[in-house]
């Protein structure tokens, strides 16, 4: 993807305060990073490059990775793990798959075995303790899997311990308000990829748009096309959201679709843990 129809890196940052969070693990820095779509075409090596010489310099605890590494074939995951071996992180690093990492039916086996040998340990549906049973990690299946069952992995942890959870795409967020969320960590919408100035990404608005594109055009909006219907919640599409008392950070990730993106470039988040 050229830059121009790319856009610049962005680095997000934020404070997330955790209620119940240890003293010793106050203003630990994490870092996110979703939806690279690494096939040689949404994401250009410079960006990815730059993206993890991004995150080395952040010198983060802990790297995130939200899912959506390749687009269709699973192929290409062995040439990104080679870029994804240089990142560094002091507690290692941590992700989840998304829809696009189960295309195929080979697809998850190949992308987990491609990831786990550099150190990027995949949760599917399992807990991961990188700062200590006080805070546990949970990566959830991606939601368009049949094994995504929230309820096996949260009902394992006390109501009453602080945990992050990593899920693909950011509906999800609806049903885990039956659980104790202090943070969920989300991609998959790419941000909406073209936003309207103080109105937000143009998706949200795609009841009323896309049917009024002739057919003969749609085919040259294949985001708008191929995905108003693969979230329901496009008002998280990105950035910091309050669920009742669950939190949630939609990452606008780093790969693109054609058009392109407009006042939504590709995103590295820096996320500084605070006690309540």
């Amino acid at each position: 993807m050229h830059w121009f129809l790319s856009g610049p890196l962005s680095i997000q940052r934020l404070t997330v305060k955790i209620r119940g969070l240890p003293v010793c693990l106050q203003g630990k820095k994490l870092v996110q990073m979703s939806d690279f779509h690494y096939d040689g075409m949404r994401l250009s090596e410079e960006l990815l490059e730059q993206a993890i010489a991004t995150s080395n310099q952040l010198k983060p605890d802990l790297v995130l990775l939200t899912g959506d590494y390749v687009t269709t074939s699973p192929e290409p995951i062995h040439t990104l793990a080679l870029r994804l071996k240089h990142l560094q992180s002091q507690f290692g690093i941590y992700a989840v798959l998304g829809n696009h990492d189960i295309y195929y039916r080979r697809s998850k086996r190949e992308i987990i075995a491609a990831l786990n040998p550099i150190g990027v340990k995949v949760l599917w549906n399992e807990i991961g303790y990188p700062f200590g049973k006080e805070l546990p990690l949970v990566g959830l299946a991606d939601f368009y899997s049949p094994e995504f069952n929230p309820a096996l992995v949260m009902n394992q942890i006390d109501p009453d311990t602080p945990r992050i959870v990593l899920s693909h795409n950011p509906d999800t967020a609806e049903l885990l308000q039956r659980w104790r969320v202090d943070l969920q960590l989300s991609g998959h919408t790419h941000g909406g990829q073209v936003v309207i100035p103080g109105l937000g990404p143009i998706l949200i608005y795609h009841k009323k748009i896309f049917p009024k594109i002739p057919m003969k055009l749609r085919s040259c909006f294949p985001f708008l096309g191929r995905n108003y219907l693969l979230i329901r919640h496009w008002e998280w599409a990105q950035g910091l959201h309050l669920l009742g008392n669950n939190q949630l950070y939609v990452n606008r990730g780093l790969g693109t679709y054609f058009p392109g993106r407009l006042f939504c470039p590709p995103e590295v988040t820096e996320i500084i843990l605070e006690r309540a």
